[in-house]
């Protein structure tokens, strides 16, 4: 984290010192070095030198941002003065955000530890887990987990919950005379499975109301229950009374980190496992690859037609047209699709739980290539991911890609709202860029371009671009069959792009629990299209 921190710098569209009258604005950089923050002018005259323990950095906009020098003497309690200023703006809001994601780190870290925040308390005297998340959005969230009908969803998942079943009572040997951690227990299942597998005690760490009903239905299996603690609390607040021989959750979110979960899970590991203890699961991936699917690109954009009227009871709409198309293509995509909508084999980014640090789940960077197989009209890209079990007798994979039985994580699509076109063997190239924020979720920068391709590519640059800002909090959920893409005549059946080992094609049924919340109609109209399939 250290050497991450050192490295790290942003240009600058522009700088400006807040005292200095005569200044005028000019490009510059702003530089995190071992002792703190640099802020330079183009002719790398050094502005500002400050350490954030004696400095606030304020946003003014999405791509504005001020930082200001505590006055040397200020007292804790009392108004805070300013000594010293510099206002920077950022070339785009995918630097702001990473940006202010570095200062955030610097406080996790510690390196401010003694200063004041903004509310006037002490790094240290506040829990890892409140620090980052903001108040709202942990009271839902706990809330929703804290729900019944919530772990029901979870538990009906056959896929999810008979993996990880097996995962464990395979891997006795992983368990038996073991101390094991639930982190982020829920209804206890998991903890009940090591119970099942002999592990020697259990403690079921659970921070929501559902720590009751664990409890409860823990005791009504009293010969697993005398082996089980449940413990109401965070796993970045609690106490254990020993160390643990392996961890057990389910930490895996939408794109596997939606909900920052996988940081407990890594703060967990750090706190309570034994340095040869095990981690089930012990690593994730994230697969990747671009998509065409006119049918949703048509559906997201008619779905701004309503902002097009320009008489909607007198009222032209049309002013608010563009930021209405923008919005909807902000929202990633859920849904189970045909993985013959994919026009390159994926690639996956690996996040092992046993090694990776916290703060670098932070922000995410993967830079993206692919080969076109076929030649298509370019809507975006699709992702899935994977965790493995890596137990000592059976390895194990839960995968939720396309193609394999549906699971209630189903597979996540960024779409574009200006898509790009590649032929066969055209080279696809970008970044996929996940930034955390405060609300338990991380905002998504895609790019992708597509190279020039044929005779003298080699001399070309990009031919086609296309970016979009997304919000992994807010998707759009388009639960439903996966359609069945009729060939033309003149079309070849393109070779299937997904061969895991673990991985077997099925026809996709929907859950029991979304067949359930269905209306008659609804079931009827279903079942009307899966004949016509």
């Amino acid at each position: 984290m250290e050497e991450k921190l050192k490295h790290r710098e942003f240009d600058l569209a522009s700088v400006a010192d807040l005292c200095s009258g005569s200044s005028s604005p000019s490009p510059g950089i702003a530089r995190f070095t071992a002792d703190g923050l640099q802020i330079l002018q183009e002719s790398n005259q050094i502005l500002l030198n400050l350490h954030l323990s004696t400095a606030q950095v304020f946003e003014l906009g999405s791509v504005r941002s001020v930082c200001m020098v505590e006055e040397e003497g200020s007292d804790v309690g009392k108004k805070t003065s300013y000594s010293r200023g510099v206002t920077m703006q950022f070339r785009n809001e995918e630097d702001s955000a990473a940006f202010h994601c570095v200062v955030q780190q610097w406080k996790k870290e510690g390196k401010v530890q003694g200063g004041n925040l903004p509310n006037g308390t002490i790094v240290t005297s506040k829990s890892k887990f409140d620090e980052k998340i903001e108040s709202s959005s942990a009271k839902m969230y706990f809330h929703y987990y804290g729900q019944l009908l919530h772990q029901q969803n979870m538990l009906q998942d056959y896929v999810r919950t008979g993996t990880y079943y097996a995962a464990v009572i395979e891997n006795r040997a992983d368990f038996i005379g073991r101390v094991v951690v639930d982190v982020g227990a829920g209804s206890g299942i998991l903890s009940l499975f090591a119970a099942q597998a002999g592990a020697k005690h259990v403690y079921a760490v659970e921070a929501s109301e559902m720590a009751e009903y664990a409890r409860k239905l823990i005791a009504g299996n009293p010969t697993l229950a005398q082996r089980i603690t449940v413990i109401k609390g965070k796993v970045e607040d609690v106490e254990l009374p020993e160390k643990a021989d392996v961890l057990i959750s389910e930490p895996m979110g939408t794109l596997l980190v939606n909900e920052r979960m996988l940081e407990s899970y890594v703060i967990a590991r750090d706190r309570f496992l034994t340095p040869s203890g095990k981690m089930f699961p012990a690593v994730g991936r994230i697969h990747m690859a671009p998509f065409t699917d006119e049918y949703l690109f048509i559906e997201i954009a008619n779905k701004a037609l309503f902002w097009q009227q320009q008489n909607y009871y007198g009222v032209d709409l049309t002013p608010l047209h563009g930021t209405a198309f923008q919005g909807y293509f902000s929202q990633p995509v859920v849904d189970a699709f045909d993985p013959r909508l994919l026009v390159a084999p994926p690639m996956f980014h690996v996040i092992d739980f046993t090694k990776i640090q916290e703060e670098d789940l932070y922000e995410i960077d993967i830079p993206l290539k692919f080969i076109a197989s076929v030649g298509a009209r370019v809507h975006g890209l699709a992702c899935w991911f994977d965790v493995l079990f890596n137990g000592s007798t059976v390895p194990r994979w839960l995968t939720t890609a396309p193609g394999s039985p549906t699971t209630h994580w189903y597979q996540l699509r960024c779409v574009l709202s200006q898509p790009i076109y590649v032929m066969a063997g055209q080279e696809i190239t970008g970044r996929l860029h996940l930034i955390a924020h405060n609300a338990q979720s991380y905002t998504i920068y895609l790019t992708l371009s597509a190279k020039m391709w044929g005779p003298g590519a080699e001399q070309g640059g990009i031919l086609q671009t296309s970016s979009c800002k997304l919000d992994l909090k807010e998707p759009y959920y388009r639960i439903s069959q996966p359609q069945a893409y009729a060939l033309a005549q003149d079309q070849q059946q393109p070779q299937p792009l997904l061969q895991t080992q673990d991985l077997h094609i099925q026809s996709q049924d929907l859950n029991s629990e979304i067949m359930q919340q269905l209306s008659p109609n609804s079931r009827a109209h279903l079942d009307s299209l899966m004949q016509n399939i």
